[in-house]
């Protein structure tokens, strides 16, 4: 049996196959509780999570929430606006106060890269990060994955294509290192402005237009465009990116049959894709959502119950 020795997830980078793999099926075994008449377990019961987001977010937020209250645990939320950190409280001192409270779990999202990593550095309780920045989302990776598995069969030997702000996006970042990881070759497509310097360097392929992007594609990845962190105009209009890199029914045509379309969503319909293509048969989106859950209580029954380690 795989163990699981870590005490945090801040990231994919440095996570093995093996582990990637213990996750994903801890999730499998796990997702039949939210199929239930009565959606919850004792497992984690005792146990204290606490959801600590710095910067707004409701779908993981919420995924977390469940996930806990699907084990059992207590649980509850702090956000930026509603924490001692608007009165000028550094982040480490907002922390340690929390540690206070005996949490045995943080999750953490934060809009400054590393700061999941200098939490952990600095107290007790175990640390999930729940996005940094624009470095990782490992969540999110790891429900793209469990749903790329659960409808495909496996991961080794996928052509995966992410499509859209590369550079902005930490779950392009987390996806990236997880699916090659896994064994999947990945191709990137998006504005020459979206795509971060000597982007090949990250082991991908670069597409130069929507064809080639999408072509004997097995998953096509589509990415928000992130118009919050966009403080520079690094494209002329939604509408110009819209036909140049947003997703229609006639590009699918060029992918592998089956091929499936995901999207972390929330979605800018007509913008990322068409609304036919969000809805169509090819769509997993709402199978992400369910896959999140049931990832995020596999993460944190992995990381609280010491029968695993």
């Amino acid at each position: 049996m795989t163990q699981f020795n870590r005490r945090h997830l801040l990231g994919l980078e440095g996570v093995s196959a093996d582990e990637i793999s213990h996750i994903l099926d801890t999730a499998d075994n796990l997702k039949e509780i939210n199929q239930r008449p009565i959606k919850k377990v004792p497992t984690l019961r005792g146990r204290l999570v606490i959801n600590f987001f710095y910067e707004a977010s409701t779908r993981t937020r919420t995924s977390f929430e469940l996930a806990a209250k699907r084990l059992s645990a207590d649980t509850f939320s702090l956000t930026a606006s509603g924490s001692s950190m608007t009165k000028g409280e550094t982040l480490i001192d907002t922390a340690k106060n929390l540690e206070a409270m005996a949490p045995d779990l943080i999750v953490m999202r934060h809009s400054s890269a590393g700061a999941p990593h200098l939490l952990a550095r600095h107290i007790k309780p175990s640390i999930i990060n729940a996005g940094d920045g624009a470095h990782e989302h490992p969540t999110q990776a790891l429900l793209d994955m469990m749903t790329i598995r659960q409808k495909l069969g496996r991961l080794d030997g996928l052509k995966v294509s992410i499509i859209g702000d590369i550079a902005h996006s930490r779950v392009a970042r987390s996806n990236i290192i997880g699916l090659q990881t896994m064994g999947s070759a990945v191709r990137v497509f998006g504005p020459r402005t979206l795509l971060p310097p000597q982007v090949e360097s990250l082991g991908v392929e670069v597409a130069n237009d929507m064809r080639q992007a999408v072509e004997d594609a097995d998953v096509v990845m589509m990415l928000r465009v992130q118009r919050e962190r966009l403080e520079d105009v690094l494209f002329p209009s939604l509408r110009e990116y819209a036909q140049r890199f947003g997703l229609a029914a006639r590009h699918l045509q060029k992918a592998k049959p089956g091929v499936l379309v995901m999207h972390p969503g929330p979605i800018n319909r007509g913008v990322e894709m068409s609304p036919e293509v969000a809805d169509g048969p090819y769509s997993v989106i709402l199978e992400q959502v369910a896959n999140g859950v049931a990832v995020r209580m596999a993460l944190l029954y992995l990381l609280l119950n010491p029968e695993t380690r």
